[in-house]
């Protein structure tokens, strides 16, 4: 994997990158992949939507029904320029959902196939803008959150994995990464129980976990504080979604050059990885279906805090 984390890197860590040239060098892995890459300009600049889809033997894409992962790169660039020189931290989200579309793709090439179908999405933007935020700045983008969703949210996926760099905080003093409690349809659950069982086989520690509040699961732009845009793509879909977060022990700021760890980044490639090999199988779940539902039944439905709400 760290390999990988590599090759996407180098291909993110210039001035001129861009969402083809990544989907060029996972044809090269995989020639037979299916990589789209479609340009959107904003109002602060433009942004390269990378798709990229790992049919599994059972999945959907072969007539079959086991379940599909997504795996989002949430970020709003891998460069600040001309503010900043270089790579940003915030982009580890999508050097992380890349580095897993081309492991997957080269275990896809050499007959290594998962069950079910891996849908990754992210986007390519090296010269985002920065806005203030406490504790320290955040990295925006040059397109909406909406838009973002559009594209990198897919109606096929059952359970999806967001991953996000969240180092700007004091609430996860922890270098490496952190796992969010499930959340859908409104609810924040309980961390699921293989969530943590894959954490600790990938990262050979007990498992660390980013808390949430109501206000992380609403859509951006509400006035509301949010810890980071990790769980935005829950406010998207009907699925299951956690966030895998690559944290620090101290706070840095999303726009900070040379705060990458790329082991961090692996290691939060490979965890998503490892949710396409168990979820495609049936053995690991996000949500206890049965207690969702029963939750729904006692208690209503809190699709509402998926909106804007009545005071935005």
């Amino acid at each position: 994997m760290l390999d990988h984390v590599l090759n996407i890197l180098d291909l993110l860590d210039r001035p001129d990158a861009t969402g083809e040239a990544v989907a060029k060098h996972l044809r090269v892995i995989a020639p037979d992949l299916a990589v789209d890459v479609e340009r959107v300009e904003g109002a602060d600049g433009r942004t390269d939507f990378v798709k990229v889809v790992v049919p599994g033997a059972q999945g959907k894409t072969a007539g079959g029904d086991a379940p599909t992962l997504g795996v989002v790169g949430r970020h709003g660039g891998s460069g600040a320029r001309p503010s900043r020189i270089g790579y940003v931290s915030d982009g580890d989200g999508a050097a992380a959902t890349l580095a897993a579309a081309a492991k997957l793709a080269s275990m896809h090439a050499r007959g290594d196939r998962l069950d079910g179908d891996v849908i990754l999405a992210t986007h390519v933007c090296p010269d985002a803008p920065t806005r203030p935020h406490k504790p320290v700045e955040f990295m925006s983008s040059p397109v909406g959150m909406e838009i973002m969703n559009a594209h990198e949210v897919d109606a096929a996926m059952d359970a999806i994995v967001s991953i996000d760099t969240t180092k700007g905080n004091r609430i996860v003093n922890h270098r490496g990464i952190a796992i969010t409690p499930t959340v859908m349809q409104g609810w924040v659950l309980p961390v699921a129980d293989d969530a943590l069982t894959i954490y600790e086989r990938v990262c050979g520690i007990p498992a660390v976990v980013l808390p949430l509040s109501v206000q992380d699961v609403t859509p951006y732009g509400n006035g509301v504080f949010h810890v980071n845009s990790i769980l935005q793509p829950a406010t998207a879909t009907q699925a299951p979604v956690i966030g895998i977060a690559i944290t620090a022990a101290s706070v840095v700021a999303g726009s900070a050059t040379g705060a990458s760890h790329e082991t961090d980044i692996a290691l939060a490639a490979r965890y998503a990885v490892e949710w396409g090999k168990d979820l495609g199988r049936g053995r690991a779940a996000l949500v206890d279906r049965d207690e969702f539902a029963r939750l729904v039944d006692m208690y209503g439905d809190m699709q509402h805090l998926q909106t804007m709400g009545t005071g935005a």
